[in-house]
């Protein structure tokens, strides 16, 4: 591990396909920050399983989501990419700290309340407390920085607290990290509900994109998109409060061509949604081409995956099960061996 570059860690749950909003809001910027820092990216399994899978599904989901990372462009060689569960360090990690979040500081996690709501016949233990785990994925790395959309703000927050509530008990253990959240393109939202984040595990969401979407599914998806009863010139403006959906469709546009909003608004000043729509569509199928081609070979190479998997898991667990035996000698746990 490169000491002198900064830490950053995230992950994403294999509860659906990857789509257009992960790659946009998480991914893409991940790429750029390979030189940068030392980071760590793993499929979060564990996380996954808090709303029920279907264990097929959810075995071909964490392993297409491998292959689409490497797809996206995440190289192995300067980014460490692993499976949450090949990790034991994270489970005890997480229950670890369960111990040092209050019941009430996960009570008002925003995300419990919601998910809750959408799954009321499976309210369970591990619902609740999952953003503790969600602290130990982050602790066990020293992490600087979590690259995190603004709807999992609150959850870095909660790490925060509990680093330093470790801290102030035991002494200097956990680096307290620091939210990283990417000026454009950190929440796109449904295509279909501008109001509505683009959800890769609610199949009822029919404004997404998922990243290995045809280019005739994409192209039927951007033509049907919400955006508003403004016709003709200038309607194609950037204004969220008022215009979400041409806002958010002018985002994805942005992050695809690399073009600003005002030179957007420039190129569509005399068209129409009937122009700007398909446009937007024809720059993401374009984006996404060959994203979906390389996954599409790296599924078909099993022998590499697995290795990846091994040696992303091997390389993670160096660093987790140092910080994990430092958490274990601080609380008091007897070593194996007494080391």
């Amino acid at each position: 591990m490169d000491t002198a570059k900064k830490i950053m860690v995230s992950g994403i749950k294999p509860s659906g396909d990857l789509t257009l909003g992960s790659y946009i809001g998480a991914i893409k910027n991940w790429i750029a920050l390979a030189d940068e820092y030392d980071c760590y990216y793993f499929m979060a399994d564990l996380h996954a399983i808090t709303v029920r899978q279907n264990p097929a599904d959810l075995r071909r989901r964490t392993t297409n989501q491998l292959a689409q990372y490497v797809a996206c462009g995440l190289d192995p060689e300067k980014n460490t990419l692993f499976i949450q569960s090949h990790v034991p360090a994270h489970a005890e990690m997480g229950w670890v700290l369960n111990c040092y979040a209050m019941f009430g500081e996960l009570s008002r996690m925003t995300q419990f309340k919601d998910k809750s709501a959408k799954n009321a016949d499976n309210i369970n233990g591990g619902l609740f407390t999952y953003p503790a785990l969600m602290a130990g994925d982050i602790l066990l790395y020293n992490a600087d920085y979590v690259p995190v959309g603004e709807d999992q703000k609150q959850h870095c927050e909660l790490t925060r607290d509990i680093a330093n509530r470790f801290n102030g008990i035991y002494g200097d253990v956990f680096k307290v990290p620091e939210p990283y959240i990417a000026k454009v393109g950190a929440r796109i939202m449904s295509l279909a509900d501008p109001t509505s984040k683009m959800s890769k595990s609610e199949d009822e969401d029919k404004g997404r994109i998922l990243i290995t979407d045809k280019p005739e599914d994409i192209m039927r998806t951007f033509k049907r998109a919400i955006t508003d009863s403004d016709t003709g010139a200038g309607c194609v403006h950037y204004d969220p409060e008022n215009k979400p959906g041409v806002s958010n469709l002018m985002t994805i546009y942005s992050c695809a061509t690399g073009k600003t909003f005002a030179e957007i608004e420039k190129e569509f000043a005399s068209a129409g949604y009937g122009v700007f729509k398909p446009a937007v569509g024809e720059a993401v199928v374009e984006m996404l081409r060959p994203i979906r081609e390389k996954s599409e070979d790296l599924m078909k190479n099993k022998d590499y995956l697995n290795k990846l998997m091994a040696d992303g898991a091997e390389k993670a667990s160096r660093v987790a099960n140092r910080t994990l035996k430092k958490v274990y000698k601080k609380i008091g746990f007897v070593l194996p061996n007494g080391k």
